[in-house]
């Protein structure tokens, strides 16, 4: 019967679904916008596209050749056994990725982790053309390289876009050398901006739907006009393989690392002296914020850019250069983008009112690398939690430069307070926006708070600070 069912039902449904089809890409339909074909479009594309050969030296421990550790091979073909003190021995490995000229004179882009540690890099050309190639300069935050080769003529660079303008859906096509297909084709939309994988500070992906696979790498993402939006760097897959997440650099963080690294081999990034965390639904209750959104502001360096500018703790910055700050990632890559000693307008919310204030934006060095810290917990009504006062001497002979506030000397296991994150050794210096210094200010505010369903904390951990929201 089951069958039956399915047999005399699937005609009413094709029926349906072309109608549909109809309806939907019929020529006035505002969504008939799919290309009859993307094949003028990869034509005219191809010539910047270029494949890029690495090839590094390295040196095995003992010498030995990796059959002759193998045990399947000694066994079966009889290979002797090696002595283990035989001299290193040089290997040579090699790995294939992707580039994109941006200059008739031979500049090409490509991922930071194609060339480096390579001790030769060779680029070819569909029309068999082989060079190699100079190391300009390359920059790991950002996975970004720059290469250059002597041409024997003019070649066609690829055309810069502006990748602010991408919108979630529109159409792109990657060509690259992947797992080494020469200039392959393969074609889908953005599938959404903004992305964070979790291994940089200044990630601030495009994800595509388009097919991107291993040699993908340092590739381009093209619109339907042609122009050069992202830079393919990642996918994300439990096989190795292609399943329709890949992400790409976008072109306008590429622009500003390429232009420095041509002028000078590296990259020098903007600061402003914060440390963030992100806005969650909790915590925009507590700024009285209608969504949440932006950057929360949990410590201000001294003298820092952002500290001259008046910024400070407890400020959600929701807009930086004139672009949203929409979640809180995005903030460390378009500050780093900011050219330093420029000025820039920030706009912020503190106490439940907009501001805006002029930063002039500094340099960053090493040792300021400006921290995000994603995770908030959360509490209920039993806190396991045992404080002390937090008196000069006791902070003396702990070595912690605070001289008052609560210090956190017992967190119970599997209590809300532990959930939360707290840990003994924290120090709460606020609570509800107000300095505490004593238990009994603690008692008096967590008594106030009968007719509030949580509380604002501002805790510090070893040199930096945050906010977090502590529910009754």
């Amino acid at each position: 019967m089951k069958n039956f069912i399915q047999r005399h039902t699937m005609p009413t449904v094709s029926l349906f679904f072309c109608l549909l089809a109809v309806v939907l890409f019929s020529p006035g339909n505002s969504f008939a916008k799919t290309p009859d074909s993307f094949a003028d479009l990869a034509e005219k594309m191809a010539p910047t596209v270029v494949n890029i050969y690495t090839t590094q030296t390295i040196k095995s421990p003992h010498g030995r050749n990796e059959l002759l550790e193998n045990e399947f091979f000694k066994r079966f073909f009889q290979l002797p056994d090696m002595p283990q003190s035989m001299p290193p021995r040089e290997l040579k490995r090699t790995s294939l990725g992707s580039g994109v000229i941006l200059s008739k004179d031979g500049y090409i882009v490509t991922n930071n982790h194609v060339v480096e540690n390579a001790d030769e890099i060779n680029v070819s050309f569909s029309n068999n053309e082989e060079y190699e190639a100079k190391l300009i300069g390359r920059d790991a935050k950002t996975d970004i390289a720059l290469i250059k080769i002597e041409p024997k003529h003019n070649l066609q660079p690829a055309e810069m876009g502006d990748s602010d303008k991408v919108r979630v859906g529109d159409w792109v096509i990657a060509i690259g050398n992947p797992f080494g297909f020469e200039q392959t084709v393969t074609a889908g939309i953005i599938s959404a901006k903004g992305r964070f994988l979790g291994g940089s500070t200044y990630e601030n992906f495009l994800q595509t739907d388009a097919s991107i696979n291993p040699g993908n790498s340092g590739g381009p993402l093209f619109d339907t006009e042609g122009k050069l939006v992202g830079i393919n760097t990642a996918i994300y897959s439990r096989s190795g393989g292609n399943v329709g997440l890949g992400f790409a650099i976008p072109v306008n963080m590429v622009k500003s690392v390429v232009s420095q690294l041509k002028a000078t081999g590296k990259v020098s990034r903007g600061w402003l002296g914060v440390m963030i965390q992100t806005v969650t639904s909790e915590l925009a209750q507590q700024f009285h914020m209608d969504r949440p959104m932006g950057a929360l502001v949990g410590e201000v360096s001294k003298d820092s850019p952002a500290d001259k500018a008046g910024i400070k703790a407890g400020d959600i910055i929701t807009r930086f250069a004139g672009k949203e700050i929409s979640h809180m990632n995005m903030l460390p890559a378009i500050v780093a983008q900011t050219p330093v000693g420029q000025q820039v307008e920030v706009e912020l919310v503190r106490n439940g009112e907009k501001k805006t204030v002029t930063v002039t934006v500094g340099k960053l060095e090493e040792d300021n690398e400006a921290m995000a810290d994603n995770g908030v917990g959360s509490l209920g009504d039993d806190l396991g939690l045992t404080v002390q006062e937090l008196t000069p001497d006791l902070a003396k002979s702990m070595g912690i430069d605070e001289t008052s506030g609560l210090i956190i000397t017992d967190v119970e296991e599997g209590s809300k307070a532990e959930e939360m994150g707290l840990r003994r050794g924290d120090i709460i210096l606020e609570v509800a926006r107000k300095p505490v210094k004593t238990v009994e200010e603690l008692r008096d505010i967590l008594k106030n708070m009968k007719d509030k369903d949580s509380v604002l904390l501002l805790v510090k951990r070893d040199t930096h600070t945050r906010y977090m929201v502590l529910k009754k």
